[in-house]
């Protein structure tokens, strides 16, 4: 038995990157504007701004994202290249990922170099630090409404956040751990209420 298509074919009228130079700056602009927690960054800019994807194909492209090796971000980029355009998307999408934003990290990491024992310096990371948890909190509130279509329903779905969140936060397992039991759990009971 094959497994069902997640995602439905792209129609005319549905948004999407018109060309490869419009997917290497999309995902450029998302790389530059990922300080602190890309994740906020990517849902606002492919979900709400651009609509290249709905927020159901967000959350199951994030988690497959989140399985593999590597950078999310960048799993996911490498994911929406090929969507639209093959290999060749894929390739110009980890570029726009990487280039500029490494250009940048460099140049920002010799300027910390200089300063980095500055009481300034050191205070603003630190306030940095509970804005990147407001961003993330913050999308996982969004992404709540999407859920309420998922497969398994509410109460369940409620279930499977909560034991990831007391897993990860509360009882302080790994994310090397909690990934495949808990996600496998939930992988496993969508797989069994998806239509054959």
């Amino acid at each position: 038995m094959s497994a069902p298509a997640i995602h439905p074919p792209a129609t005319e009228d549905r948004p999407r990157p018109q060309s490869l130079s419009e997917l290497f700056w999309a995902f450029t602009w998302l790389a530059l504007q990922g300080f602190g927690g890309v994740l906020a960054v990517v849902q606002r800019e492919l979900v709400e701004r651009r609509r290249w994807l709905t927020n159901e194909e967000f959350m199951e492209d994030w988690a497959a994202a989140q399985i593999l090796p590597g950078p999310n971000v960048v799993n996911l980029s490498i994911m929406l290249g090929d969507r639209h355009f093959g290999a060749r998307g894929a390739l110009v999408a980890v570029a726009g990922m990487l280039l500029l934003p490494m250009l940048l990290v460099v140049s920002l990491a010799a300027v910390y170099a200089a300063f980095a024992a500055q009481p300034m310096v050191v205070g603003a990371l630190r306030g940095m630090g509970a804005v990147a948890a407001g961003l993330v909190a913050g999308v996982g509130c969004r992404l709540l409404g999407a859920l309420a279509k998922h497969p398994l329903g509410r109460l369940s779905c409620g279930l499977i956040v909560a034991t990831t969140f007391a897993a990860m936060s509360v009882l302080r397992l790994p994310l090397a751990w909690v990934l495949p039991v808990v996600g496998g759990v939930a992988c496993a009971l969508t797989w069994r209420k998806l239509p054959a």
